[in-house]
């Protein structure tokens, strides 16, 4: 059976079991469909054209009260694609299912949008943060806030961009702040536990050969360890086979600016570029060195 059938397939079941977690009862499937379910694994351009195909109906109604969703600010999405149309289907998929997600209710109803992730899906190198802040809410795409730009910033530095890593959070969603009209808070242990699947599912997709956890946050949420992230910058852990280099997290170098600690950061984007057999100039291996 071809892998993209699989993952197709397996994309449809968690939805379904999505759907049914939040009392969907009754799925409406087109005729068209149940012919070509019925047959046998159907070619790439079937299974390209089989999704759009299956409607799902309204939940039938109940007691409890349901949650008032905010209207989502318009934002474009992203192409996702890949060498492999089978990984990019997949990746596809798991965005759609993060993007309906509503297993932390107090989250999905604050929210305005879902954070999934932004990058290539081929990508060497992974970066993880935390969660999303006000400006990653409202435009949708993880670190394009102050720290968002020091972050891009750092990857220009090692010759790379934005569009040749990938990056995500432990949180698809921005951590509630009832009662404050700004700042952030430390997700929950809960809600880490809720959202890390899809976090989890991305890197496996990507299998990126290196990534980088920003903030003591992030590594909790991938290694949980809750060992202080001065401790642990600059050694490398492991990630289920993978290498992962925690340094601090770029809104740390925002409220501390010191030379010293912007230095230690690049040591650690250093020991990355080594791992992954980058080229370092000498003018790259002297930044911010007195």
């Amino acid at each position: 059976m071809p892998s993209d059938y699989n993952h197709l397939l397996d994309a449809t079941i968690q939805h379904i079991e999505d759907l049914k977690s939040r009392g969907v009862k009754n799925i409406a499937v087109s005729k068209e469909t149940l012919r070509a379910l019925a047959q046998s694994p159907p070619a790439k351009s079937q299974i390209l054209n089989l999704q759009p195909q299956i409607q799902f109906a309204a939940p039938v109604a109940k007691t409890q009260a349901t949650i008032s969703m905010p209207a989502p600010v318009a934002t474009p999405k992203s192409e996702i694609t890949s060498s492999l149309p089978e990984k990019a289907a997949a990746f596809t998929a798991l965005r759609e299912r993060a993007l309906s997600c509503v297993k932390c209710p107090h989250l999905a109803s604050s929210r305005k949008n879902v954070v999934f992730g932004v990058g290539n899906i081929d990508a060497q190198l992974m970066f993880v943060g935390e969660a999303p802040g006000a400006d990653e809410d409202a435009q949708g795409e993880p670190f394009v806030g102050a720290a968002g730009q020091l972050l891009t910033k750092i990857i220009s530095a090692t010759g790379l961009s934005r569009a040749d890593v990938y990056i995500a959070n432990i949180l698809k969603c921005r951590p509630d702040t009832p009662g404050q009209l700004s700042g952030n808070r430390k997700p929950t242990a809960e809600e880490m536990k809720t959202c890390l699947p899809y976090l989890h599912e991305q890197i496996d997709l990507i299998r990126p050969k290196v990534i980088v956890a920003l903030g003591a946050t992030a590594v909790e949420g991938l290694l949980g360890k809750t060992v202080g992230i001065t401790k642990l910058r600059g050694n490398w852990q492991t990630y289920r086979g993978t290498p992962l280099m925690p340094t601090y997290h770029p809104a740390y170098l925002l409220r501390n600016q010191a030379m010293s600690e912007k230095r230690r950061v690049w040591e650690d984007m250093l020991a990355v570029m080594e791992k992954l057999e980058m080229p370092a100039s000498e003018k790259q291996r002297n930044y911010f060195l007195k």
